[in-house]
């Protein structure tokens, strides 16, 4: 039998050596220079090559954002909340200003929080600020990471879901429940704002959400205008049990309601 002999492009690569380049932007630089054949390489600009990558980088996130968006039916942050920022947000009493740093710290600590699956609640009086504190986390953590966040509430994904019964929706219960485990943090709004028993229906696609996430370690962010011993009631004690692992933030909101004043 005829042996054949394997060469590697390595071996055929003299070792590499350092000279001074120059990069039109940046200037010189400590380039790495080896020689494969008959043809020279030498490492780009690290300053270049850096700003490629960060490029590369943004625009998968984007683009990820815009699948999420997508799926969801409509951006992941409403058009009426987008300026609800932590900087918009008047905090004019001691609750309000605790309420805010200890959101602001949440999103300083994300990755933390991401690590634990570490969950939040904001329940309390209508009309204090939970929402645009909820939204203000979701949308400082996509302006400060690399992650995904979205808005939504819970009558929002119940209607979407029903009207997926008749197939003229376009879509599927599985694909919106799908569309709301996937992103890195879910902000669940106006839970048990019904004031009624909970149906089976609705605890059960609850459950499908907070345990697609759970499963996955992806921390949610429920608000509602109950008090947090009347939510296990409202969403199911199987999915308020999962919540409260990893060591669950709890919220009280119990100020006075400043619906309609600018800031809240």
């Amino acid at each position: 039998m005829r042996s054949e002999k394997v060469v590697h492009l390595s071996s055929m690569a003299s070792p590499q050596a350092t000279s001074m380049a120059v990069c039109e932007d940046h200037g010189e630089y400590s380039a790495t220079v080896a020689q494969v054949l008959s043809h020279t390489f030498r490492s780009p600009c690290p300053h270049c090559k850096a700003a490629r990558i960060a490029k590369e980088k943004a625009e998968l996130v984007e683009r990820q954002r815009h699948e999420l968006a997508w799926k969801l039916g409509d951006a992941l942050v409403p058009k009426r909340f987008k300026g609800k920022t932590f900087e918009t947000y008047q905090a004019s009493s001691p609750g309000q200003a605790k309420a805010l740093a200890r959101c602001r710290l949440y999103v300083e600590q994300f990755q933390q929080n991401l690590e634990a699956g570490r969950c939040v609640i904001l329940v309390g009086h209508p009309g204090t600020g939970k929402t645009h504190l909820g939204v203000s986390m979701a949308q400082a953590v996509m302006a400060l990471t690399e992650y995904t966040a979205a808005y939504r509430t819970l009558g929002g994904i119940l209607q979407a879901i029903r009207a997926t019964f008749d197939g003229s929706s376009g879509q599927t219960e599985g694909s919106i429940l799908d569309a709301l485990v996937r992103p890195t943090l879910l902000v669940l709004d106006e839970v048990g704002a019904s004031k009624e028993v909970p149906s089976d229906f609705e605890l059960s696609r609850l459950f499908s959400i907070i345990n697609g996430r759970y499963e996955r370690m992806l921390p949610t962010i429920v608000i509602s205008n109950l008090d947090v011993r009347e939510l296990p009631a409202a969403m199911g004690e199987r999915s308020a049990d999962r919540l409260r692992e990893g060591g669950v933030i709890v919220l009280p909101f119990t100020w006075e309601s400043y619906r309609g004043k600018e800031g809240v």
